[in-house]
């Protein structure tokens, strides 16, 4: 199954980069959004961010369909819901006071006060999203005479016989569009940017319902004789704000607009949304919830490139939100860690993303470091190559085989990923013919400045070259690593005078991701020499850079001496395939010492022992992209308790930060009570690849390898629901049994989430049979491992494994099979009958001992 192109840049969504209470329509550019203002105050309080008023985020569809937000100013809370996604926009303001131990951000002494016991007053504020040349304007006569136009319940003040008082017009380029309130306006005001402000008073904003969408026929479409009528009216006039006579009222008996009202039309929205997306419960808390919400909250549109982008934090890339950029910006390893991400909340918006970087490549295949609306392309140097090892794990989880797997992920992207591979020993060829990271002087590279993080290590550097290190420390993503404090820039290579373990490692595993694509897609030549290419590499890998004197793998300088810095990318051997098993025993014993990379939190991002380790950046915090490449070489050599540690450890982290401040951090504390959200810090509050802690700890549920799936149980109650793939919604249960489900998620409370809580309760695991039209793939023995599972329409397969004792599973045959089945177990074969909805037993007869299964649909003498 092949999802369309999500999203699409239509209708409404909060694709404005610099807010995330207000949303903006597309293709016209018309955007409302909501603020606080005191009673009889000029001051309109409408910039929430992180550090400024922005308490929670609820849950958004990517599409826009639904989305919930609160914030907090004046001593008043604001909890906003919309449902959009098409034309109507609809939404839902309810506005409380804060008590006097209420937690919410307090505004300067210099900002007006809120009367004692009443929120402050609600603003919605109509006008065009920057970046687009469309005509607003407004007729707020109707809103002058006090009533009240519905939008979120039955018609009361001014309506007759079911017909709506007249409702205020926006001319959208001399198109009309309605707005209507269920509240009686205060006040009409507009800006001095133009901008329409109506007014409502904080007791009467509890649960403001507000609607805006085009005036249309009673067809539902659009109606071009009114349009024009009241263009002509208005364009007469010539001046930005007109009274004119609104449109002729509409019958409640043919119109949407009174037979679903607003609120009705959001609390659909919401439930529908929460019953369909990725969640969580049981160890892994809210963590699906945290996980959606830092993807689906940074998309966003750039009107300059006409295309929608998930940079991975909209706040990191938007100066008006104290971020570093204009508007947006693009950085290579952070857009690949976001698509695979963004994999699991769908398939074609992880595709898209990865698109939006591939894109980039420049003549020679380098995908640049950077690339932004207003300090342009970094086209000297690059970021580390994780792109076919992103691209392959989030087309491996797109279904239970390669028959149900979306393969345009690896099709659209095949091209621009090989040729960026062939780049690397083109262009960073460093100190014993190996890799290493560089920075090309002869590009010059427009706006560039030296990194916010740089501080007094390279004083000492030879005028002239203090600029190409800093932007060759950059291409590695580690910016301020102490592993780059001694180095020098070579100007003969264009590189560091460092052979870097890290680098060689993910070039080496690049390779082998991508001769699993290429075999995928049929490219069986490239996948042959890419596959001795990186045998080749691993060879020339192990000699040089495995440090026999100390049992690990160090980078080496030029002048042939082993480096004494240490980080996690010493791990990223593993992930590449390098050492033997008694080489990875040593490294692993050696880099998980409770002085080195072991401890609490385990994988800072330097040693512990390291007397530069700091809570400063990459000089010892903990980052998500940097551990899951980590463990994902850690479970390719099979350390599973060290990896359910490691896992457990940092999932704690991510809920801790998820519950406590609803944030997804760029990178996590190191030190117990280091506050890092102050901007000083540098930790972006809502980056999408922190969400790789909560992906790593799905994986010890359920994680898509190249063999096939593996199912385990974490040790605790869990499960994991709502895995969009080409062969339904996968769910995973771990309770007495492993359970594993296909088809519609079981049922789940759709209570109001307290968004606004500090703390929120852990959901318990639920429990019982699958509802509906699920289909029980799996049953499992807690203390059994499925691995190397696939199912096709003909065919299932996998293997079984049980730890300390005889075990068993129950497993559903394939879904062509219809009654009879060939079932294989190891070297023993037979037929099989079955009714609707049976699964077949398999024993696991022994501890360690690993069963190998598959069930194949009995061919009928006719076929």
């Amino acid at each position: 199954m092949i999802m369309s192109e999500v999203p699409r840049p239509v209708g409404w969504n909060t694709w404005d980069v610099r807010y995330h209470t207000g949303v903006a329509h597309l293709p016209t550019g018309l955007r409302l959004r909501f603020g606080l203002a005191a009673p009889r105050g000029d001051a309109v309080h409408d910039g929430f961010t992180w550090r400024h008023g922005l308490v929670r985020l609820g849950h958004h569809t990517v599409d826009g369909a639904y989305a919930q937000v609160t914030v907090a100013a004046l001593e008043t809370t604001l909890d906003l819901q919309f449902a959009g996604g098409g034309d109507t926009l609809d939404a839902v303001a309810s506005a409380t006071a804060d008590g006097p131990t209420g937690q919410q951000v307090r505004q300067l002494s210099d900002q007006a006060s809120v009367r004692s016991g009443s929120p402050a007053d609600v603003v919605v504020i109509v006008d065009r999203m920057p970046g687009f040349d469309v005509e607003v304007r407004f007729d707020v006569e109707a809103s002058r005479t006090g009533h009240a136009n519905v939008a979120g319940s039955a018609p009361t003040t001014g309506a007759v016989d079911g017909i709506l008082p007249p409702a205020m017009t926006v001319l959208v380029d001399g198109r009309p569009w309605r707005l209507m309130l269920n509240a009686p306006i205060q006040s009409t005001t507009t800006g001095d940017d133009g901008a329409l402000h109506v007014t409502v008073a904080g007791a009467d904003a509890t649960e403001l319902a507000v609607r805006l969408d085009p005036v249309r026929t009673e067809a539902g479409r659009s109606d071009p004789a009114t349009d024009a009528a009241v263009a002509d009216q208005v364009n007469g006039a010539g001046a930005e704000l007109v009274n004119v006579t609104a449109p002729e009222p509409v019958s409640a008996a043919r119109t949407e607009l009174v037979n679903v009202t607003a609120s009705e039309r959001v609390s659909s929205a919401r439930t529908t949304a929460l019953a369909e997306r990725l969640h969580t419960s049981g160890w892994l808390g809210d963590a699906g919830d945290a996980y959606v919400r830092a993807v689906a909250w940074n998309t966003v549109y750039a009107p300059d490139l006409d295309r929608v982008l998930t940079p991975t934090s909209r706040d990191f890339v938007c100066a008006e939100r104290e971020g570093f950029y204009g508007t947006w910006a693009l950085h290579t390893w952070d857009t690949f860690f976001t698509g695979l991400v963004a994999s699991w909340v769908d398939p074609s918006y992880a595709r898209g993303i990865f698109g939006q970087i591939l894109d980039q490549a420049d003549e020679r295949g380098m995908l640049p470091n950077r690339v932004s609306d207003d300090r342009g392309r970094t086209d000297d140097r690059s970021q580390p190559p994780v792109g076919a090892l992103t691209v392959l794990k989030a087309y491996l989880g797109s279904g239970l085989s390669d028959q149900t797997r979306d393969r345009t992920i690896l099709s659209s992207g095949y091209d621009a990923l090989r040729r960026w591979h062939e780049w690397w020993p083109t262009a960073r060829r460093g100190p014993h013919g190996l890799l290493a990271w560089g920075s090309d002087p002869a590009v010059r590279v427009s706006n560039d400045q030296a990194s916010a993080t740089d501080g007094d290590e390279h004083v000492h550097d030879e005028p002239g070259t203090a600029l190409l290190l800093d932007q060759a420390r950059r291409e590695s993503g580690l910016d301020d690593s102490p592993m780059y404090d001694d180095v020098t820039y070579d100007a003969s290579t264009h590189t560091m005078d460092l052979a870097d373990v890290g680098l060689n490692a993910l070039h080496i595993a690049d390779a082998e991701a991508l001769a699993v694509v290429a075999g995928r897609l049929d490219d069986d030549a490239t996948a042959t020499k890419l596959r001795e290419e990186a045998e080749a590499a691993r060879s020339e890998f192990n000699r040089l850079l495995w440090d026999a004197e100390h049992g690990e793998y160090r980078n080496r300088s030029a002048d042939g001496e082993f480096s004494e810095r240490v980080s996690p990318t010493m791990l990223y051997p593993l992930l590449a395939g390098g050492p033997t098993e008694e080489q990875a025993a040593s490294l692993v014993g050696r880099l998980l010492d409770l002085a080195v990379l072991g401890g609490e939190p385990p994988l800072p991002s330097a040693a512990r022992n390291d007397p530069s380790f700091s809570t400063r950046y990459w000089r010892g915090r903990v980052w998500a992209p940097m551990v899951y490449l980590a463990v994902e070489g850690l479970r390719r050599y099979g350390f599973d308790d060290e990896v359910r540690q490691i896992v457990r450890s940092l999932l704690d982290i991510f809920l801790d930060e998820w519950n406590r401040h609803s944030h997804v951090r760029e990178n996590y504390p190191v030190r117990p009570g280091e506050d890092v959200r102050p901007l000083a810090a540098r930790s972006d509050g809502l980056m999408s690849w922190g969400s790789l802690l909560a992906y790593l700890a799905f994986q010890e549920l359920a994680d898509p390898r190249v063999d096939g799936w593996r199912f385990a149980h974490p040790g605790a109650d869990a499960e994991l629901a709502g895995i969009p793939t080409g062969d339904g919604r996968l769910t995973v249960r771990a309770a007495e049994t492993l359970t594993v489900l296909l088809g519609p998620s079981a049922p789940t409370s759709l209570d109001a989430e307290a968004t606004a809580s500090p703390r929120p309760e852990p959901k318990p695991p639920v429990t019982g049979q699958a509802t509906g039209s699920a289909t029980v793939l799996l049953e499992a023995d807690p203390h059994v491992v499925v691995s190397a599972y696939r199912r096709g329409r003909d065919v299932v397969s996998g293997v079984a494994t049980a730890h300390g004792s005889a075990g068993r599973i129950s497993v559903a045959p394939p879904p062509g099979a219809h009654g009879r089945v060939e079932v294989h177990v190891d070297d023993a074969s037979a037929v099989h009958t079955f009714g609707s909805g049976q699964q077949i037993e398999v024993d696991v007869p022994a501890p360690g001992v690993s069963v190998l299964f598959q069930m194949t649909r009995e061919k009928h003498h006719s076929e």
